[in-house]
């Protein structure tokens, strides 16, 4: 998806969206979700949750492996110049730089 961002339709056309609720609506949505959520038995939620990471995550090894080269790749000189010029165009504050994250990144590169 490369940070972009794109229309609704896409989105709903793509199965990641299956519904979408008016501002007025989402607090109490989600409050009857968390609420209903919240009742069901806790040992089926806490085995089912198990069942989904045992099919759906890598190894523990495979994972440090990752993150250990993701940290090794932001500590480069080249990476830490950029986070440093998209924090100063407003990276982690609300607004344009976080909305179009993908555009940013893009319009570093642009400039070297």
């Amino acid at each position: 998806m490369g940070s972009g961002r794109r229309p609704r339709r896409w989105w709903r056309a793509h199965g990641a969206v299956n519904r979408a609720l008016p501002d007025a609506e989402l607090d109490s949505f989600v409050d009857a979700l968390a609420t209903r959520i919240a009742s069901f038995d806790k040992w089926a939620i806490a085995n089912t949750k198990h069942l989904v990471n045992e099919a759906s995550l890598p190894p523990d090894v495979e994972i440090r492996a990752g993150w250990d080269a993701c940290m090794a790749s932001v500590k480069r000189p080249a990476a830490q110049e950029s986070i440093k010029a998209l924090l100063e165009q407003g990276l982690q504050k609300p607004g344009d730089s976080e909305n179009r994250l993908g555009f940013h990144v893009g319009q570093l590169r642009a400039e070297r």
